[in-house]
């Protein structure tokens, strides 16, 4: 944060600036006052909420949980008002799919995880006030109100479109449900609302060969009502947001414009759903819809503050001096800076936020990190490997945060941190300065006699850091902050390699006091200024030093251990053990099994056939057809007789799909069709051509259908 001695003096010698200085100040401080005060008198912080469908690894940590965290830490121990809420999403589709893939219910899987995520959040040290969940009663209630809120204003228009519907499912596709290429990145594996690969925002149907997640299948398109909000009527108000706001990370506003500026800008988005999970919403005709997810979880900020103050969230939601900051990762930028923003503003009685701090994203060993390979740091796991070392990952991962761009977490850099950083220059100093002060004064503070000018510059020195990291830190700047926290442990590890204590102990014992004074000083301010990236380790040394854990303020002073005090004399000073190589082995040891499994079941997979010639591939007369009639072919249990409409004429193909296909289920289907494949007699039915299908992993095959997003008539050739 900026000082200046006199702010109005300051102001009187800049004219020419006043117009940028009059928005800083009119943002950051009152006027009037001998320094820039801050203006918000409160905080609420969030943290994304995580779904519900896994649990938490190194990646989530990395975007926004540790970062929110340490900010947290920072504005309590500057004994500031903040709240710091967060969640599970347990209404996303990931749910519904999990469930799915568990052969359980959508409630087991979020109360399941739930706890897992919840458990090892807070052992982990992430200091939520509140931990809430959007199945609760309270949520559904908030969530319900706001939607309602809206509605009565206006504030949604209702509209019929044709939306995708798997006919094996028999249900309408959420755009979670919904996988195929993206059309700016060709991502494969992008889903129907957006692209991770390149974060674009998607509607299903921008979606190149769309295939349903329920059942592989490619999905039709069907009427059906929604409501929507406007977004592109409501751009002018985001766009007159986002302006005031161009301090934010680079990334996070870049990203911002380009979606207000991309083709015809912000399109209406549908705020409902064709699902049985969620919040239903709120009005009479709309039975068998819920809430959109990303309507429906923001809104769990507020419920989560409901839930925590009940007689007080108002202040923190709709007081215009409370300072709300939402934690994401980059994935959710367009969520919290363009669609929960457009709510906010439309409900009218609610704050938006004042900055989105989201980080990019973590990489492992190299690689992105993939739940469904199992290319992931699992907290649960680490926390059960590493007993009671919290504190190293909290600070590897705050130094190695991807907060400009993508970063690489690797277990030997881990070692590295932990062992060259932590042990060697912090540990260090920490454990000679409590050895020698238990040896020399038995553990009593001694008094410092006489400061030399060098020790005066260390004193002043020390009492510039909390400045440094909290300017960093207000910056959203973690990386910086944490260095410059490791830099006062360089400082007193200098300190006293200069002055040798151990040396001159026996010819000049009333210098040495002033050292290990000055030394015990550097000790209680880097506790004091070290607890918001590792907590755990700033309590063992308060309680080395013997004192209750002091607030940020404290450490801008040089007598928080005053002479004659006496430190603990039995607790151990060493705070941070060598990471072995063996335990270093045994992860990456667990990864290569992951990358092992990935390439055995890829070696699954069939080879590929001998090469053909254009010429023999140009022969095939594959065309798009539909399935008239179907019925099973007696005495079989894999074999269907289709009628099938060619476009160029109505034959009968037998096919070995009834394992997955019930007759019934399949008329009126698309299906790619070898119209020239030579008859041939199966069970005494002569088969005119073969459909084409794929197989997956596990043996079940989908149709091959033509998918443009229209029906494509039959007979068209496929290319």
């Amino acid at each position: 944060m900026l000082k200046f001695i006199n702010f109005s003096l300051f102001i009187q010698g800049h004219q020419a600036e006043w117009p940028y200085y009059a928005i800083f100040a009119q943002k950051y401080c009152i006027l009037g006052l001998d320094c820039m005060t801050p203006a918000f008198k409160r905080t609420l912080v969030t943290a994304a909420l995580p779904y519900a469908n896994g649990p938490v690894h190194i990646g989530h940590l990395a975007g926004c949980y540790l970062p929110s965290d340490i900010y947290v830490r920072y504005l309590r121990s500057k004994g500031q008002d903040v709240v710091f809420v967060c969640g599970s999403d347990e209404h996303g589709v990931p749910i519904t799919i999990k469930a799915k893939k568990e052969n359980s219910t959508p409630q087991q899987v979020v109360d399941k995880y739930h706890h897992i995520m919840k458990n090892a959040f807070a052992e982990f040290g992430i200091s939520f006030d509140i931990y809430s969940r959007t199945s609760n009663k309270v949520h559904h209630e908030t969530a319900s109100d706001f939607f309602k809120t809206l509605y009565d204003k206006g504030g949604f228009t209702e509209q019929v479109t044709e939306q995708y519907y798997d006919t094996e499912a028999k249900q309408f596709l959420a755009d979670r449900y919904i996988t195929g290429e993206c059309p700016k990145c060709g991502n494969p594996n992008a889903y129907g609302d957006q692209c991770e690969r390149c974060g674009s925002s998607l509607n299903p149907t921008d979606l190149k060969n769309p295939k349903s997640a329920l059942s592989g299948s490619a999905p039709v398109l069907k009427q059906t009502k929604n409501w929507f909000l406007p977004l592109d009527k409501l751009q002018p108000k985001i766009e007159t947001y986002l302006e005031q706001h161009k301090d934010w990370k680079t990334h996070v506003y870049n990203q911002c414009k380009s979606w207000l500026n991309s083709g015809d800008g912000l399109q209406p988005r549908a705020m409902t759903r064709d699902l049985d999970w969620g919040v239903p919403v709120p009005l009479p005709d709309a039975e068998g819809k819920v809430l959109y997810v990303w309507f429906d979880a923001p809104i769990g900020y507020i419920s989560a503050t409901k839930e925590l103050l009940p007689d007080k969230w108002e202040l923190y939601w709709k007081d215009k001096e409370t300072r709300l900051v939402h934690f994401i990762g980059k994935d959710n930028i367009v969520f919290h800076c363009i669609i929960f923003p457009a709510m906010l503003m439309e409900h009218e009685e609610f704050v938006v936020a004042d900055n989105v701090p989201a980080n990019e994203f973590l990489n492992l060993e190299g690689d992105k990190i993939s739940t469904s390979r199992n290319w992931a740091v699992w907290l649960h796991e680490y926390l059960e490997e590493f007993k009671d070392q919290q504190d190293v990952l909290r600070y590897v991962l705050c130094a190695t945060a991807p907060e400009t761009k993508d970063n690489d977490f690797t277990w030997k850099d881990f070692q590295t941190r932990n062992n060259s950083e932590l042990a060697a220059i912090f540990g260090n100093f920490i454990n000679r300065t409590i050895v020698l002060t238990r040896k020399y004064y038995d553990g009593v503070v001694p008094e410092a006699v006489q400061f030399t000018k060098e020790d005066l510059l260390v004193l002043e020195q020390m009492n510039a850091f909390p400045d440094k990291i909290g300017s960093a830190l207000e910056q959203f700047k973690f990386r910086e902050a944490l260095q410059e926290w490791m830099n006062l442990a360089r400082l007193g590890n200098k300190y006293l390699a200069e002055n040798e204590p151990w040396k001159i102990q026996a010819n000049e014992p009333e210098r040495v006091k002033t050292i290990m004074h000055i030394a015990l000083q550097i000790s209680a301010n880097l506790a004091i200024l070290g607890e918001p990236f590792i907590p755990f380790t700033s309590s063992k040394l308060f309680a080395l030093l013997n004192i209750v854990p002091l607030k940020w303020n404290s450490a801008r002073q040089n007598t928080n251990l005053h002479s004659g005090h006496r430190i603990d004399m039995e607790l151990s000073g060493i705070l941070f053990p060598q990471v072995l190589d063996e335990a270093i082995d045994l992860q990456i040891q667990k990864l290569q099994k992951s990358k092992e499994a990935i390439a055995t079941a890829s070696a699954a997979l069939e080879p590929a056939k001998a090469e053909t010639s254009f010429d023999e591939f140009s022969k095939m007369d594959i065309r798009s057809g539909t399935i008239l009639e179907a019925e099973r072919v007696p005495k079989t249990d894999k074999l269907l007789k289709l009628l099938i409409d060619t476009g160029i004429d109505k034959r009968t193909v037998v096919s070995g799909i009834a394992a997955w296909y019930k007759p019934e289920d399949i008329i009126g289907q698309q299906v790619s069709i070898l119209v020239n494949l030579a008859p041939r007699k199966i069970k005494g039915i002569e088969s005119q051509g073969m459909i084409l299908m794929a197989e997956n992993a596990a043996g079940e095959l989908s149709f091959i259908a033509p998918t443009k997003g229209t029906v494509i008539n039959n007979g068209a050739t496929i290319k």
